[in-house]
C-alpha cells in the first residue's frame, strides 16, 4: 500500500498545481517524497510549485535533486537556468552557469525551442551578440514563425549589431 500512496501524494500534488494552490501542492508533494525519496519526478513537480511561489531557492535544490536523479531531466536543467535568468541581479557567473544548464539541456534535446530562447538571451546578457543570434536561427529554423526569437533578433541586428 505505501508503494502505491507517493503516487497518490505526487498525482493529487500535481493537480494542485494545475489549479494555482502551490502550497497544498508542496504539502502533498512532500508526503510522497518522504514515501519514496529516489524519484526524481516528485522534486521535479515540487520545485514547480516553489518556483511558482518565488521560493526560487528551495526550486534550486529540488531541481538540482531531480537532475541527481535523473541526469536526462531537461525541464529541470531548463527551469534551474531560467531562476537565474530571470533574477536581475544575477551576476555573470550566474548566468554562465545557466548557460551550462541550457547547453546541457539542449544536449538531451537540441530541438527544445524554449531552451534555444533563453540561451539566446543568455548570450545577450553576456553581449555575445553573434552567438545569440545563431542560437536565434535555430530557433527559427524550428519555428519559423517564433514572435519573440523574431523581435530579439531585430533587436540585437539593430541595437547591437552594426
Amino acid at each position: 500500500m505505501q508503494s502505491e500512496d507517493y503516487k497518490k501524494y505526487l498525482d493529487e500534488g500535481i493537480y494542485s498545481i494545475q489549479d494555482g494552490n502551490y502550497t497544498k501542492a508542496i504539502d502533498l508533494i512532500t508526503k510522497s517524497i518522504e514515501l519514496k525519496n529516489d524519484f526524481d519526478v516528485s522534486y521535479f513537480y515540487r520545485a514547480v510549485a516553489y518556483h511558482s511561489l518565488n521560493k526560487t531557492n528551495e526550486a534550486m535544490l529540488d531541481y538540482t535533486k531531480s537532475i541527481k536523479l535523473n541526469p536526462k531531466m531537461t525541464d529541470a536543467y531548463y527551469n534551474r537556468a531560467k531562476i537565474i535568468l530571470e533574477n536581475n541581479k544575477s551576476d555573470e557567473k550566474q548566468i554562465i552557469k545557466a548557460v551550462e544548464d541550457l547547453k546541457k539541456a539542449l544536449e538531451i534535446d537540441k530541438n527544445f525551442v524554449d531552451a534555444l530562447f533563453a540561451m539566446a538571451a543568455a548570450q545577450k546578457k553576456l553581449k555575445n551578440y553573434h552567438k545569440a543570434l545563431e542560437y536565434l536561427e535555430k530557433l527559427l529554423n524550428i519555428e519559423p514563425e517564433a514572435v519573440h526569437a523574431r523581435a530579439l533578433k531585430k533587436l540585437i541586428l539593430q541595437k547591437y549589431i552594426i
